[in-house]
């Protein structure tokens, strides 16, 4: 007898720097969102397809759950939000190193009002020791009846198997609602601009790399090269300066970085040409949200 096939989608959700992004990556098999220790990275809803012979399950990664202080940050909050209509499972995703945490027990005590199965991940387990875990595990469950609590290290892709398994059984049957090989809905010109991002997130001190948005103004093939033209819109003239940096240097390495990873995406050679721009507070333009992608056509 044939195994009926079963689909549906499966929202993430959690406060920022949980590691849903890393979750995201790991079922996805390989990196279709960006990952920073600095909070907020994600903006968007970033989707990722996992399939099998018998199943698809789409995941929607969400900007983490956050006190907004501008107009992109209630736009954020808002797409985490609106990414729970329309799901059939809820992931509820905490870090194991950071303890529990006020809005954690918040959401954790409110979150039966989605009327949907929720399965709590406790990621980071590899950061700390077991005995410190099953405290967790238990004050948890005293906060909500979970269908499950699964502790998992989405970094060494540990757990996230057992995972998938178990989403598998809240769905019902249903189409392929994607190609069997379908990683993301992303296109490659928002994968690359976020990558660029990435990089900044990860070489810029404090403020400059969350006022910073990517837009990828050209991408064509050449040959076998794929040659890429990115501006960086960032907030402050003296953000721009460090962006650019003593003789250029601080732009050349983010180029170098990048190109690097978008050339393992495409898998091909790339050639990747910068420019900064100020856009003055952009973070509060509703005209510049939009136009530099952040639009709730997105969410779903």
């Amino acid at each position: 007898m044939k195994t009926k096939f079963k689909s549906g989608f499966c929202a993430i959700i959690g406060m920022p720097n949980v590691g849903k992004s890393t979750l995201l990556n790991a079922v996805a098999g390989q990196k279709i969102a960006i990952i920073s220790d600095k909070p907020q990275t994600t903006r968007n809803r970033i989707l990722a397809i996992h399939s099998t012979p018998d199943e698809q399950i789409v995941f929607t990664d969400t900007p983490g759950i956050h006190e907004p202080h501008n107009k992109l940050g209630e736009y954020m909050v808002r797409v985490a939000n609106e990414s729970m209509r329309d799901t059939d499972v809820v992931v509820f995703v905490v870090d194991a190193s950071k303890g529990i945490r006020d809005k954690e027990r918040e959401i954790a005590q409110n979150i039966d009002k989605l009327g949907l199965p929720c399965i709590l991940v406790i990621n980071k387990v590899d950061l700390v020791r077991k005995e410190e875990l099953l405290p967790m595990i238990a004050d948890f469950s005293s906060m909500n009846d979970f269908e499950a609590i699964i502790p998992i290290s989405a970094k060494e892709n540990d757990g996230v198997d057992r995972l998938t398994d178990l989403i598998t059984d809240y769905l019902e049957e249903g189409p392929r609602f994607y190609d069997e090989d379908a990683v993301t809905d992303q296109p490659e010109r928002a994968i690359a601009a976020e990558i660029i991002r990435e990089k900044m997130l990860w070489l810029l001190d404090k403020e400059v790399p969350h006022g910073i948005a990517i837009e990828i103004s050209q991408m064509k093939e050449k040959g076998k090269v794929t040659e890429i033209h990115a501006v960086i819109n960032c907030e402050k003239k003296t953000h721009k300066g460090i962006i650019i940096g003593k003789n250029g240097e601080m732009l050349k390495k983010i180029g170098t970085m990048a190109r690097g990873d978008i050339e393992k995406m495409l898998g091909k050679k790339v050639y990747l040409e910068l420019w900064v721009k100020v856009r003055n507070d952009w973070r509060n333009s509703d005209f510049l949200i939009r136009n530099f992608g952040y639009t709730d056509d997105d969410t779903v």
